[in-house]
């Protein structure tokens, strides 16, 4: 499985209560394991904060600020973090942490080959590609122009915006490749991403080895907005993340893509890949991975197409990371697509030098290209399923456009988690992955499917329109410890009343399903998953506890090694 390690620093299950402390809890532990540790934090401010940043020369050195969220990254010794507490003005500090990277039956599965030969293809939307750099390549750079029309990095002493990693430009390739490098005449196959004509904005923040910063995520959503009229930004691509480590309020990621959310730019983030995860006896759930944890972008996880264009053998792929979120509780993934063994452009570099098997023969789909390694890659994750979503998005908005409608993000995912498809999936399934010899049992309820599988074609036809006082944030849950149910919960002190699942013209059940999804609004009947409530289990999903240690921003993609192939019987 290509999937960097997690290494935990502490498995102690440390509480967490919102609002006692300024200080992240990752933070706060390296302040008294070693204060004398020189830490790289993300320093938020209130409205009335930003004075203090004149004095926190005093206190360390300050390496960026980060308009965006009214923020500032600061180099300190873990100690001089008593003295930031007590500064007037901080909302929240937390460590700039660590981030790494998270078609040719994908695209017919989703019915976007439908939606091409209807002429969308998002010609002139662009998608802001959040991630390793974009490589050049003939299906994004050909006669037809250079469709490559921003790059910047954000890498932090690196200006290239090339991709030395190999992911952003898969990833690229997923939401806008033309398959100009492949023929798909005869028995040859073509490669053709989702919108293949619309406009992509590079902005680099891993490096070769696939890792970031928060500070560089963040410092990227920022000029997504700043250049959102300049290039019409009207999509962003992040497939990549790291372990949720705290509410995503006073989460850094989050409150970025909320900002750009607000912006007028619609986000689409992976879910994760560790839905294999039992490590903490939850089977998976509770696994989705930070900004996907916000309730206002758009959570993809990931789903098997099984080699083939027909959508009736499809099913989840069980690396795919479940809900609902830590600490909030939110209900995660919002929907599903295609993330299993997909093809996609290669930009050579670490993922096609260590997983060589997976570069795909010329003679696959070139005429006499023989077996001469070409310029695609086969990989899987839901790092390759959020591009998926990413590219319908944006043959949405060029849709709408063309009949003089600005779709706003919150409409555009509306429209989508409405329009997935909840019909024809079982109640659960068995994989059987070779590498490892396991077998993994999937069930399909809501914090696995989310809303159901992508229809490009549905959300193009549907209508609806979320209104302006309204929002489609994700909902949260709660459980009932007497019952032993959970319950979504569109309204509460969290979420507030202005969302959109509550209206009758949005009702959970034509949202979620009224069969597998969501049965009369109990998201689980029973305490199989989760455990008890003197379980650990159940406390890090139900209760205040949570476990935390892996703070590393990762793409969210894995090698054949972690492809869901085999059903078991």
């Amino acid at each position: 499985m290509f999937l960097r390690s997690v290494l935990f620093a502490s498995l102690s299950i440390v509480c967490f209560a919102q609002g006692q402390s300024a200080v992240s809890r990752d933070l706060a532990a390296i302040r008294k394991s070693n204060a004398l540790q020189t830490v790289r934090v993300i320093i938020q401010f209130d409205n009335s904060g930003r004075g203090s940043v004149n004095r926190l020369n005093s206190v360390g050195t300050v390496q960026k600020s980060l308009t965006n969220i009214n923020s500032v990254v600061l180099q300190i010794p873990a100690a001089a973090v008593d003295a930031l507490e007590k500064l007037p003005g901080i909302k929240f500090i937390s460590v700039d942490r660590k981030v790494t990277k998270k078609l040719e039956y994908a695209t017919p599965s989703v019915f976007a080959d439908i939606a091409q030969n209807y002429g969308w293809n998002g010609a002139g939307v662009g998608v802001a590609v959040i991630d390793s750099g974009v490589g050049l390549h003939g299906d994004l750079n050909n006669s037809l122009g250079n469709r490559v029309v921003y790059s910047e990095s954000f890498v932090p002493g690196e200006t290239s915006t090339a991709d030395p990693y190999g992911h952003g430009t898969h990833v690229a390739g997923i939401v806008g490749g033309d398959a100009s490098l492949s023929t798909g005449t005869g028995m040859l196959k073509r490669f053709i991403g989702i919108a293949p004509r619309a406009n992509i904005i590079n902005l680099r923040v891993l490096d070769a080895t696939g890792a970031g910063y928060d500070s560089s995520v963040i410092a990227a959503v920022d000029r997504a907005i700043a250049l959102k009229n300049q290039y019409n930004i009207k999509v962003i691509n992040l497939s990549l993340g790291r372990q949720v480590m705290e509410s995503y309020v006073n989460d850094p990621l989050c409150q970025a893509v909320e900002r750009a959310w607000k912006a007028g730019i619609t986000v689409v983030v992976a879910a994760g890949n560790k839905g294999r995860d039992n490590s903490l006896g939850t089977k998976g759930y509770g696994t989705i991975g930070s900004p996907g944890n916000s309730p206002w972008v758009i959570t993809v996880g990931a789903m098997s197409d099984r080699g083939t264009t027909s959508r009736g053998d499809d099913r989840m792929a069980s690396f795919s990371s479940k809900g609902p979120t830590l600490v909030d509780r939110v209900v995660k993934p919002d929907l599903v697509a295609p993330g299993n063994r997909i093809v996609s452009a290669l930009s050579a570099g670490t993922l096609s030098s260590t997983h060589s098997s997976n570069v795909i023969k010329k003679g696959y789909y070139q005429s006499g290209g023989g077996t001469v390694q070409g310029s695609y890659l086969r990989l899987s994750g839901t790092s390759m399923a959020t591009p998926m979503v990413a590219g319908a998005a944006a043959l949405m908005i060029q849709k709408a456009a063309s009949q003089g409608v600005t779709l706003s993000p919150d409409t555009i995912k509306a429209r989508l988690m409405k329009s997935a498809t909840k019909s024809g999936m079982p109640l659960l399934h068995d994989y059987y992955d070779q590498p490892s010899l396991s077998t993994y049992t999937v069930n399909y309820d809501m914090f696995t499917v989310g809303a159901g599988y992508l229809d490009v074609m549905g959300a193009l036809n549907a209508s609806d329109t979320v209104p302006s006082t309204k929002r489609a944030l994700s909902p949260g849950v709660t459980f009932n410890t007497s019952t032993k149910k959970a319950y979504v919960q569109a309204s509460n002190i969290v979420w507030g009343d202005n969302i959109i699942w509550g209206d009758a013209i949005w009702a959970s059940n034509t949202v979620w399903g009224s069969n597998v999804l969501l049965a009369n609004n109990i998201i689980w009947g029973d305490n199989i998953i989760w455990g008890d409530t003197t379980s650990s289990a159940f406390n890090i999903i139900w209760g205040d506890n949570i476990i935390w240690g892996d703070s590393v921003i990762f793409p969210e993609a894995m090698s054949a090694s972690g492809d869901d192939d085999a059903l078991a019987q």
